[in-house]
């Protein structure tokens, strides 16, 4: 469904545009667009005074504090490199942005982002960031199941799968909320707030 509205308390929450995730190959557009996107995602939230959330996933070095179950998929072995888990530069460094650090898919599992929405009396949160069907599509859902009304700029986030980028936007997406293009949620931002 496309986005109908944009409330009148609503944050931009932007998952893990950091340098080692941004950088790497992304499908159906690079990471690097999925950040030009983001910025300008920002700036329209920024100029209008809503929240801006920037959230980043890390981990300890040893993998220590990584989700203890079993997968058939392996983690990735040895030491990540220094800076990996940096927010991307076109996006850091403004004083009013909510930075939220993670370390599982979800922006909402083990962080304070729900206490941080609920003090700003934020109803509605816009998603954008890297990657669909993981970091994007968990922080959708948990955001669904706190009640928030969820809308998803799906030109602003790329996967590292075609396929489970296109089952996210396609069949999981419109469960939890409405979509949007960056173009839509800036014009929607300025008529609201006008």
């Amino acid at each position: 469904m496309p986005v109908t509205t944009i409330d009148p308390a609503t944050a931009l929450v932007l998952i893990d545009l950091q340098n080692a995730v941004a950088g790497r190959p992304a499908t159906p557009i690079s990471g690097a667009e999925v950040v030009a996107r983001a910025v300008e995602l920002a700036g329209a939230f920024r100029a209008h005074g809503a929240p801006v959330v920037l959230v980043r996933v890390t981990a300890r070095a040893d993998g220590s504090d990584a989700a203890p179950g079993r997968t058939a998929t392996p983690r990735p072995p040895g030491p990540l490199p220094d800076g990996w888990d940096v927010i991307v530069a076109d996006l850091a460094g403004h004083p009013g942005d909510i930075t939220v650090t993670k370390r599982s898919w979800s922006a909402f599992y083990g962080t304070d982002l729900d206490l941080q929405l609920r003090r700003r009396g934020v109803t509605q949160v816009v998603l954008a960031g890297i990657a669909t069907s993981i970091g994007v599509e968990s922080t959708a859902r948990a955001a669904h199941d706190h009640g928030y009304h969820v809308t998803l700029v799906t030109d602003a986030m790329a996967d590292l799968n075609a396929g489970a980028h296109r089952n996210s936007i396609e069949r999981i997406f419109p469960l939890l909320g409405e979509s949007a293009t960056t173009a839509e949620i800036i014009d929607l931002l300025a008529k609201t707030r006008a």
